[in-house]
């Protein structure tokens, strides 16, 4: 007798059909709404294989599980089902913080024991987590004889695509780390990716593969082998097994999330859900708010982090940035380059960084009381530069030091090259490990454990890619993890495109600090950004951030007082996000509804091309009465001319009985605030 989930704040846990007994045949389950299905079996071989439907159609044809080690016999073939178990979920539950204020999780599960028929006899189990908007499969090894110890070569999971189709991938192993432009590929065609990796196969189906709760793990990128397969290929550590492990395991989850369009890959909730709960405790201390900050000047090169004539980190120029927040409502300023360490080539070489210690032009005692009395914190930096063990053994004291002059976030960064963060054991041996290798994940998970010690909440630059871990760790607050608008200041600049390709491609790992709202639009050397200054706006919309930054100067913003009272405005806190429309590397518009608040945000971003797009406000509170604040590109803006600063403010009275189009100019966008009318 199967009882049913019923929803509600607790979860309703119920095991079915359990199964201990070999199975003959393939073993299969759906999604509670039956969108998504899963059939797992054994070829001749013994090999295990799984495949993918939705709605009755192929997504992911047989494909092979398995693993190699570096010192036994691989798992592989010789496999044999003893079992399965299945239990249906459903529980509501609610973020401190995020894009949705409340979140539904319900799932079907399906366990599946096997074992191998060979002398080693090793036992494990894979588990699928089925929604009505994609899958979630991972391997569970209990503790045995035979695993005592186990050191992974790689693992052997297989994605067989059942369709060709078009891929937007970046490389992975390549020198900067995860700061590349999106590939637009067929699947065919991919060759060695970092996940995600979104796909739109040849009948419309879209597909995000990437991995959920990247913990005491190795990173997954994939590998295409042959057609449209794509195999796990995970990220080495500095020693010959990429994972080591003792006693009983489980992977990461591996993620697929399925959907009709662009728009339904956004809206799912599976990255999340496949997380653990909060495991650290009471988040109400963290107030989500934009932050302005002493770091676009440097990014230009006009002012410095070291000590000299430019340095930036000084007492006059935050104070200045402190009076530039208070008067525009921002609760935070980052400083950059405040701390000894600075000084000489510090780049993958961070040993003298001390954050404890700010440079003699820095009084953080009076700073940090300066911007209490304007109602402002400061915003700490932690740059490691590479130099990682150096940071471990400092990260307690640097946390209780930003925690005492009223830090509550800090933001942290890595920067050197892949593969050349220095690890150095208790023993003095040096390493050279990956981002995402084990040991740096694990890294990670320190940092979010000492700082919540205090705390602090931290943003952390150069990050290992996000897997949903903000719900576990929730002050992991925000990430970088791709090419941000610092970009736009150097040559190279990002595409009008670019914002599009990351809504479905980045943004599915959870938060970005891209760094919006430079206003100038102007780079070093008084460059071009390739944008329009109303897409600028509409960033602070379609990029989510719970510490959004208002990036450029207090000079810049004092010349564009209209576009600038919607970064005043915007909030970075939100009760419900809908994506109205959108295409991979096209367009997107997205609307969010302000937390604890009647008030709707909306933000259209386009690419190269003029177009318009059109949606339903039926969003909005129904009988209520709503003013439309409106910022679009004006009727002649382009990113390429002079006119990308051409912009129309306007309002209109609506109601959620209304449409609305919008113009988006080349390299243009929109923003809109719906003030509900009291």
């Amino acid at each position: 007798m199967r009882l049913m989930p019923v929803l509600g704040a607790a979860a309703a846990l119920v095991l079915a059909n359990p199964a201990l007994a070999q199975v003959k045949g393939p073993v299969s389950a759906a999604s509670p709404g039956g969108t998504v299905s899963v059939e797992f079996g054994t070829d001749g071989d013994g090999r295990a294989l799984y495949t993918v439907s939705r709605k009755g159609k192929p997504i992911i044809a047989p494909s092979r599980l398995g693993f190699l080690f570096t010192d036994v016999a691989k798992i592989d073939r010789r496999l044999e089902i003893t079992g399965t178990e299945t239990r249906d979920f459903d529980q509501t539950w609610n973020q401190p913080w995020g894009e949705w204020s409340s979140i539904r999780n319900r799932y079907r599960e399906l366990k599946v024991h096997l074992r191998e028929t060979t002398a080693l006899a090793r036992v494990f189990t894979v588990t699928f987590r089925l929604y009505d908007d994609g899958v979630g499969f991972r391997y569970e090894f209990p503790q045995q004889p035979n695993m005592a110890k186990t050191k992974i070569a790689d693992e052997l999971t297989e994605f067989a695509f059942a369709q060709d189709g078009t891929a937007w991938w970046k490389p992975a192993y390549l020198w900067n780390r995860e700061e590349y432009l999106y590939d637009k590929t067929k699947l065919s065609s991919v060759s060695t990716a970092a996940t995600p990796v979104t796909i739109k196969l040849a009948d419309g189906t879209h597909v995000a593969l990437h991995e959920a709760a990247l913990i005491d793990f190795a990173g997954m990128n994939v590998t295409r082998t042959e057609g449209t397969t794509l195999r796990a290929n995970l990220t080495p550590g500095a020693g010959r097994p990429k994972v080591e492990k003792t006693g009983a395991w489980n992977t990461p989850w591996r993620t697929l999330i399925i959907a009709d369009d662009a728009p339904g890959i956004y809206m799912s909730h599976l990255m999340l859900n496949l997380n653990e709960p909060n495991k650290l405790g009471d988040m109400s201390w963290f107030k989500p708010g934009k932050f302005a900050g002493v770091w676009w000047n440097m990014i230009k090169g006009e002012w410095s982090w070291a000590r000299g004539a430019k340095h930036g980190a000084t007492n006059a120029n935050v104070m200045r940035y402190i009076d530039f927040a208070a008067a525009n409502g921002i609760p935070n300023v980052l400083v950059e380059g405040w701390n000894v360490g600075w000084d000489g080539d510090w780049f993958g070489n961070g040993w003298d960084m001390d954050f404890t210690k700010p440079t003699e032009d820095f009084d953080i005692t009076m700073l940090s009381a300066y911007a209490r009395k304007k109602g402002v914190r400061l915003v700490g930096h932690h740059e490691t530069g590479g130099a990682v063990t150096h940071y471990d053994n400092q990260m307690d004291r640097s946390f209780a030091f930003a925690a005492k002059y009223g830090m509550m976030v800090v933001k942290t960064g890595y920067v050197t090259d892949a593969a050349q963060l220095e690890r150095v054991d208790p023993d003095g041996t040096k390493y050279r490990e990956w981002l995402e290798g084990q040991w740096m994940t694990n890294h990670f998970v320190r940092v979010a454990e000492t700082a919540y010690k205090y705390r602090v909440a931290f943003d952390s630059h150069e990050p290992v890619k996000g897997t949903g871990l903000h719900r576990t760790y929730p002050n992991w607050v925000a990430r970088e993890g791709m090419r941000g608008m610092e970009y736009n200041a150097w040559g190279g600049k990002n595409p009008p495109e670019h914002e599009a390709n990351i809504v479905f491609t980045r943004m599915l790992e959870g938060p970005m600090d891209f760094t919006p709202g430079v206003l100038s639009l102007k780079g070093e050397k008084d460059s071009n950004i390739l944008s329009t200054i109303a897409k600028q706006l509409a960033l602070y919309v379609v990029i989510y951030s719970p510490v959004q930054m208002v990036a450029d100067t207090p000079e810049n913003y004092a010349k564009y007082p209209g576009p600038m009272k919607f970064i005043r405005d915007v909030p970075t806190d939100w009760d419900e996000t809908r994506v109205l429309n959108g295409e991979v590397g096209d367009y997107v518009t997205i609307v969010r509804k302000q937390r604890g608040a009647e008030d709707w945000y909306l933000g259209a971003v386009g690419d190269e091309e003029a177009r318009t797009v059109s949606f339903k406000l039926d969003f909005l509170n129904p009988g209520s009465k709503y003013v439309a604040e409106i910022y679009r590109d004006g009727d002649d803006a382009d990113y390429r001319t002079d006119k990308r600063h051409a912009i129309v403010i306007e309002q209109r009275s609506v109601s959620a009985a209304d449409s609305m189009t919008l113009r988006l100019a080349p390299g243009g966008g929109a923003a809109v605030r719906f003030r509900r009318v009291k």
